[in-house]
């Protein structure tokens, strides 16, 4: 069975907002069975030897599946996707799931993962924000171009880009910069409507002592 390495505690702030997700909706998602170690990231757990040990960076998320052990959300996501069969057959589907991949986590996340992080109170604001609001509108636009005329990033189905594209998105949800974006506002509400996802929610807010309405 896969062992999702998952924070069981965390500062509030960042409750419902850690990477862990990412990794149990895409196996809520694809029905791989798997069970959560919780983690207590104030307590210092990450730290421990036991983890770096499996951790380069002493980050969550981690999963070992029955001794494979892979860290890196992207790395995870792709993973679980070629253990399911859930990636296209031909090469050229292969390969526009792995671009998006990619495209999610270091083209679109680093503007808005910036501007969550202030927002939060993690980095000053002010002229660094207002800084990073064109650089996100630059991306969210061409996700908006892509969009057009397609229900899903990569491929006709539903694929593990599509889960790593939303939960990055989901980071804007307390600002208004999708408003514009009408093709990249359907898709966001779309990935979120999915069951797989409201399980995800559940789960999480279960595991950190929260409610779904705090974290939603």
């Amino acid at each position: 069975m896969i062992t999702l390495y998952g924070f069981g505690r965390v500062h509030q702030k960042v409750i419902g907002e850690t990477r862990d997700l990412r990794v149990q909706w895409a196996l809520e998602e694809l029905g791989l069975p798997y069970r959560v170690h919780p983690l207590d990231h104030t307590g210092g757990e990450l730290s421990s030897p036991a983890y770096a040990a499996i951790s380069p960076f002493n980050q969550v998320p981690v999963i070992d599946d029955d001794g494979v052990v892979v860290a890196e959300t992207g790395a995870i996501l792709l993973y679980l996707a070629e253990k399911a069969g859930a990636l296209p057959a031909d090469a050229a589907g292969r390969a526009a799931v792995v671009q998006w991949c990619f495209a999610a986590l270091t083209t679109v996340e680093p503007p808005i993962a910036m501007i969550l992080l202030m927002d939060l109170g993690g980095l000053p604001g002010g002229e660094h924000r207002a800084a990073l609001v064109p650089w996100a509108h630059r991306v969210l636009a061409g996700i908006e171009r892509r969009l057009d005329g397609r229900t899903w990033i990569a491929a006709d189905d539903f694929t593990v880009a599509d889960i790593l594209l939303a939960t990055v998105l989901r980071q804007t949800r307390r600002t208004d910069l999708l408003a514009g974006y009408p093709r990249l506002r359907a898709y966001y509400d779309r990935a979120l409507t999915r069951p797989a996802w409201q399980r995800t929610l559940e789960r999480h807010a279960q595991r950190l002592g929260a409610t779904v309405a705090d974290i939603q």
